[in-house]
Formats: structure tokens, sequence, C-alpha cells
């Protein structure tokens, strides 16, 4: 096993690096796929495409800039990149007159995109002039907190498109699970993928990415990670995920079942409470796998100051008052209940919060990390204050068809994605306050 020093040297030798380039292609893919072919936007393919072929190029750079690998990085990241991508790529090539079929094509078309991927990876490395090689590239030095990082960005991005299903109202709009009327998930066909079975059929599709990144996280952290704690933390992550994944798909059915008949499917509410809750506490759970990856955690030793736990218990009530506030904010948004205490604890988060972020920000300047977060924080509440007063007023407009308004569901779901940053901005105090400071008793 490697001392710690050698493995926060050398990360480039394990992969770290290319599993950061690769899954971080892959996520900006997903997002701009989803994106362009929101209902409303359907950017037209020619543009579509032009954006997926920036995005692969953009991580061979990547691989030739910052992790120093030459033009077989580029290509191994754009050939990581490609094979990702068939988790959607089936949905284009899915037979609409035939469940789970394949056009012809299809023979064609995968072994293509992995050669297309591949090459438009190399070429993006040939175009980059490298930092550094070898052990001393930027990526090679921080592989592993950039992938963990990039399995959180993935995470932030589920949670933002949850955040459309339940303001859209399209959580039941799917009536089966896994499957998705009738087809095998990953083969239900595009052109069918309109209104609210966009918005669930993308939101089932996006969590079988991040299972997959949280799946590889947790085998590479096996590998790697000399520290057992992060190794089981990892594996811990892997179960929460997937919970996380069968309490959605039993919000639909009720029970385990293929089929999509409402007389024997039994949608439960309570567990897409759950499953918004859960939501949260994994992504501050990936939140806090990335800062124990970075080489500062390792490197870092606590000083003895004034106050230190007073920071420490603000943070932490800032992140207790935080997770309980999310969790009446899901208990809102899928049964219209719990306003008051919704508003009520908020006052307790903002007071909360506004204390711990003037201290980060004026009595522990000489700690960087902690002085971001407060501004950070104080930043984040603002603007959550008032989004919270934008969400009062919209909740009540209506859409001419009688569905929910355009301006609930975006300003809604930005509260949504906002609480969850505020989130893990509380997760980062904590652990970062209590890396950082030692209580002058200690």
């Amino acid at each position: 096993m490697p001392t710690p020093s050698h493995a926060a040297d050398h990360p480039y030798h394990r992969g770290s690096d290319l599993l950061a380039l690769g899954f971080g292609t892959t996520v900006a893919m997903w997002t701009v796929g989803y994106v362009c072919r929101f209902p409303g936007i359907n950017a037209p393919a020619w543009l579509l495409m032009a954006l997926l072929v920036i995005c692969l190029g953009a991580g061979g750079w990547m691989a030739g800039r910052f992790a120093g690998r030459g033009i077989m990085g580029g290509l191994q990241a754009g050939l990581l990149a490609g094979a990702l991508n068939i988790l959607v790529l089936g949905s284009l090539l899915s037979r609409t007159d035939a469940p789970n079929s394949l056009v012809p094509s299809a023979v064609w078309w995968v072994p293509g995109w992995l050669l297309l991927s591949g090459l438009l990876g190399a070429v993006g490395a040939v175009l980059a002039r490298p930092r550094a090689t070898g052990a001393d590239a930027p990526l090679a030095r921080h592989g592993l907190p950039t992938f963990a990082t990039v399995a959180a960005a993935a995470t932030f991005l589920l949670l933002v498109a949850g955040g459309i299903v339940t303001g859209s109202q399209a959580g039941l709009a799917v009536t089966d699970w896994p499957n998705s009327y009738g087809y095998n998930m990953f083969l239900y066909p595009l052109s069918r993928m309109t209104g609210g079975i966009y918005y669930e059929h993308v939101h089932r599709l996006l969590g079988s990415l991040v299972g997959l990144t949280t799946l590889v996280l947790a085998v590479h952290l096996w590998r790697t990670e000399e520290r057992s704690w992060l190794r089981n933390l990892g594996f811990g992550a892997l179960i929460l995920v997937i919970v996380q994944g069968l309490l959605g798909g039993l919000r639909v059915t009720g029970h385990f079942t293929l089929s999509d008949d409402p007389s024997i499917t039994r949608p439960n509410l309570w567990l897409a409470v759950i499953h918004g809750v859960t939501g949260q506490v994994f992504f501050g759970t990936m939140v806090a796998i990335a800062a124990f990856s970075t080489r500062r955690w390792r490197e870092a030793v606590g000083t003895v100051v004034g106050g230190a736990a007073l920071d420490r218990n603000l943070a932490v009530l800032v992140l207790g008052s935080l997770v309980v506030q999310l969790s009446l904010g899901s208990l809102l948004r899928h049964t219209d209940g719990a306003l008051h205490a919704h508003i009520t604890v908020a006052v307790l988060v903002l007071g909360f919060g506004i204390a711990l972020a003037s201290r980060l920000i004026l009595r522990r300047r000489e700690f960087p990390e902690l002085r971001r977060l407060g501004h950070g924080l104080l930043h984040g509440l603002a603007l959550q204050f008032a989004l919270g007063f934008a969400a009062l007023f919209v909740r009540n407009l209506t859409a001419p068809d009688g569905g929910p308004h355009a301006a609930d569901v975006i300003v809604t779901t930005i509260h949504q994605a906002t609480g969850a940053l505020l989130l893990a901005t509380a997760v980062l105090a904590v652990l970062w306050s209590r890396r950082l400071l030692r209580p002058e008793s200690a």
C-alpha cells in the first residue's frame, strides 16, 4: 500500500485523470443535450451535434493541456466518453414499431460513434499545449478530487432535473419502472420523449449516469485510496444511490412490478418526499468525498484559534437547519403542505447562516477556504431568500391549460437548486472548520 504522500503525488498512473476527463466530458455532453432537446427549445440537430463535437474536442484538449497525456490521452478520454454515451445512443437507434429492437444500422452506428469520439478527443489533444507532463501535470496531481467533483456535478444536474419533474408535475408521466411504457429504459425512442415524458425519462437516464459514476468512483477509491474510512464512504455513497434509485422507481409503481396498468401500480407520494430528501443527502455525501480527496485535506494541520468551538458549532447548526428546511421544502413541493413551517425554519437558517458567514469572513482571514465559504454562504442566502419570496408569488399561477405555470416551474426549481448549493456549502463549512480549526481547550 503506497504512503499518503505517494498517493497524493502519483494519481496519474492510477487513471484518476482519465476518469475525470471521460466522465466530465460525458456530463458536459448530457447537459448540452438536455438543454437543447428541452421542450420549447428544441435546438436544430446540426447545432446540437456541433456542440457535442465541441465537448468531445474540449475533453481531448484538456487531456493534452492539463493531464499531459498527449494524443493517446485524448483518444482514451474520447473513447470513454463515447462508451458512456451509449446509454443514450439506444434512444436514437430504437425502433418505434418494435419495442426493445434496434434499427439495422445500429451495427455500424455504435462502433462508428466510438471511433468518432476517440478521434475527436485525439484531435483536441493534438491542439493543446501541455502545461506539464507526467506526474507534474495538474490533473495528474489532482485527478481524484477532480473526478469526485465531476460526480458531485452530475448529481447536481440530476437534482435540477428532478426539480423540473416535480415542478411540472411530471413524476407519473411514465407509468412503469424500470421500463418506460414497456421499453427498456435505454431503448425508449427519442421521438416519443415529449412534454412530461421527456422530463421524467431524462431524469431516469441522468440517474443511471449518476449511479454508474458513483459505482466507478467507489471501485476506484477501493483500488487506489489508502484511507479505509474514505473507501468505506465511497461504498456507502454507492449504497445510498441504489436506495435513491429504488425510492424513485417505487414512487411510481408502489411495489415491484413491470406493469404500467394503473389498476396494478400504486404510486406513493410519501416515497416521492423521501426521494427528494435522500437526493439532497446523497449530494452532500458526494461533496464531502470530493473535499476528502483533495491534497489540501491530506496536508492540512489544525490550528488552535480562539472561538474555534463556536465556529464549529455554528456550522453544524447551519447544516442541521438546512437539512430540516430542505425536508420541509420537499414536503411542500409534493403535498403543498408545511408552508408555515418552511417559512419559520427559513428565518432560523438565515440567522445561523449570517452569523457563521460573518465569523468566517471577518475572523478567519488567514484561512482562504473558510473565507470563501463564508462569502458563498452569504451570497447564497441572499439569493435563496429572494427566490423564496418569488416562489410564494408564483405558486398560485396557473398555465392556460390548467397545469403548472412556466414561471412556477422555473422559480421553484432554481430555489431548490440553490438550496442544494447551500447544503453543499454548509457541508464544506462543517468539514473544513473541523479540519483547520482547533479549540483552545483541545
